[in-house]
């Protein structure tokens, strides 16, 4: 068909060039992949469009499959108030691929209407980011020529966004490729880093890769102080090293330099969260200055923090929207399954465990969370076997060991436990992360001292660790919740909990959702 700027599709006014989709007027929330995804098939017409040049067209250079093309095309549908049941704007062709449900007619500049908006500046944005990625309907325009070191940085950052194991590493090939060209390259440098933080936070390397991309931010800072991506990526490295005061310094460093920052602002308030600071960590991730849905993994911080808050209703929704229509999303997939089971949900929780690991995601989290259901059903051999394959996973963490040893199965070994509980409490006192005061307190508990148990839970909930509802729900607990100093830290947290979230409802950030929500169950 002839190629237009603009076409009509039933009731929707789709502008390629703009990257603009209206229904009577009034813009519809499509963008990024799945407005990609829209234009390819427009420009097919009325044919039916494969998946392989679907992942060819919209997709490439990066390698997806046809899930991956499925769940777009849920997105896109939701985004257009379409029934997949009975679709109006894109049907399934069985076996084949997608196709529009009617033929789009190409509408005349004169038809254009006429206002006075500030679209075209904000389109500019858009076809700018779209060409980042080499869109299938842009490349086609005329562009000025690109340098290759440009066009390697460009596909490096395509592949780093995608947030697989495969992708990442293409990622860090074409960095490292730039590098040796230009030693340098600020971007290339922090996009080293990044990717190579990813294989220790994201797909269980051990922590020289985290060390190894500290050195590649430190490098890039060194290079450009005033560089917002260098810094933003000093903070990754750190973050996945477990130094969260220095990850949120850098990280603070990187919104300073670049408000428009999202992804940087949206870890720090990952980190808040772990401090404790649920009000700050929320507001933080509603401060967004572009297009939330970019930043990746903010979704699950959003729930999380509702969750801790005591918005039960409002976290579920988000958790379940963000596991059914982002299938590869590693946080997801752990985090929805978590939330089931911290609810006591235990039924639940092993349904869509078992799906996150049919998903392909490969987590110590997830192995750590079946060895738990396992205990709760009392089935000590699962649970042996559950968190036997989270060692492996993450052999370099200790908690995944701690718990392999005390529920392998066999007596546990005094020496072992003594060695193991010396180890845990000279580590302690460094170590910022609340959580790691959960594994001390288990090791106690199996050495029978149950004061000391209780007092490093304590500690934990005075260094910001907010999930009473796990505590409670959790079986590695169980033999120490029925004693008062047990139901005095959990009541801690409820205090602390409560004080926040009067914090969050008092201030005139807080989501309307919050509001109108649920009554809080402190």
């Amino acid at each position: 068909m002839p190629e237009a700027a603009r076409y009509r599709l039933l009731d929707l006014t789709i502008d390629l060039e703009r990257q603009r989709v209206e229904r009577d007027g009034v813009p519809l929330d499509v963008a990024g992949l799945s407005f990609r995804l829209l234009a390819c098939l427009v420009e097919r017409g009325d044919r039916v469009v494969g998946f392989d040049e679907l992942m060819a067209e919209v997709w490439a250079p990066a390698v997806v499959n046809e899930e991956t093309v499925t769940q777009r095309v849920r997105l896109l549908r939701q985004a257009l108030g379409d029934d997949a049941r009975q679709p109006r704007y894109v049907r399934t062709v069985r076996s084949r691929g997608y196709q529009l449900g009617a033929a789009p007619v190409p509408v005349r500049a004169d038809e254009a209407p006429r206002r006075r908006t500030l679209w075209p500046a904000v389109a500019a944005v858009g076809v700018l980011a779209a060409a980042a990625v080499g869109v299938g309907f842009l490349a086609r325009e005329q562009k000025a020529p690109v340098s290759a070191q440009h066009e390697i940085l460009e596909r490096a950052r395509w592949y780093g966004a995608m947030g697989q194991r495969d992708n990442n590493e293409r990622a860090l090939a074409l960095y490292d490729r730039a590098l040796r060209e230009a030693p340098d390259d600020v971007d290339a440098l922090a996009g080293a880093s990044r990717t190579r933080a990813a294989r220790t936070c994201l797909y269980n390397a051990g922590p020289d890769e985290a060390r190894a991309a500290l050195r590649l931010a430190e490098r890039a800072v060194s290079v450009r102080a005033d560089s917002a991506g260098a810094w933003s990526a000093l903070g990754y490295a750190r973050d996945c090293l477990g130094d969260i005061p220095g990850a949120i310094t850098a990280y603070e460093r990187a919104v300073r330099l670049d408000p428009a920052d999202d992804a940087a602002r949206s870890s720090a308030a990952y980190l808040y969260q772990e401090q404790g600071r649920l009000a700050d960590a929320l507001h933080a991730n509603m401060d967004m200055r572009g297009d939330p849905s970019r930043v990746r993994f903010r979704d699950v911080q959003v729930a999380r923090e509702y969750e801790l808050l005591g918005f039960t209703a409002a976290a579920e929704a988000r958790y379940r929207r963000v596991f059914d229509l982002s299938p590869d999303n590693v946080f997801a997939n752990i985090a929805w399954p978590a939330f089931l089971f911290a609810q006591k949900r235990f039924d639940e929780a092993g349904v869509a465990l078992a799906e996150a690991r049919r998903r392909g995601t490969a987590r110590a989290e997830l192995a750590q969370m079946e060895g738990e259901l396992a205990l709760h059903r009392g089935d000590s051999t699962a649970a042996a076997k559950a968190f036997a394959e989270g060692k492996a996973l993450r052999p370099s963490a200790t908690l995944p060991s701690t718990l392999a040893v005390l529920h392998g199965g066999a007596p546990v070994d005094a020496t072992w436990l003594g060695d193991r509980i010396a180890m845990a409490r000279a580590a302690v006192p460094g170590d910022p992360w609340p959580g790691s005061r959960l594994e001390l307190a288990l090791l106690l508990e199996a050495a029978h001292d149950r004061r000391g148990a209780l007092a490093a839970l304590s500690d934990a909930v005075d260094k910001g660790w907010r999930d009473a509802a796990y505590l409670r729900a959790s079986p590695l607990f169980a033999s120490m919740s029925g004693d008062p100093g047990f139901t005095a830290v959990t009541d801690a947290i409820d205090r602390r909990v409560a004080a926040e979230r009067e914090q969050v409802l008092a201030a005139s950030w807080c989501p309307k959702e919050l509001k109108t929500g649920e009554r809080s169950p402190l």
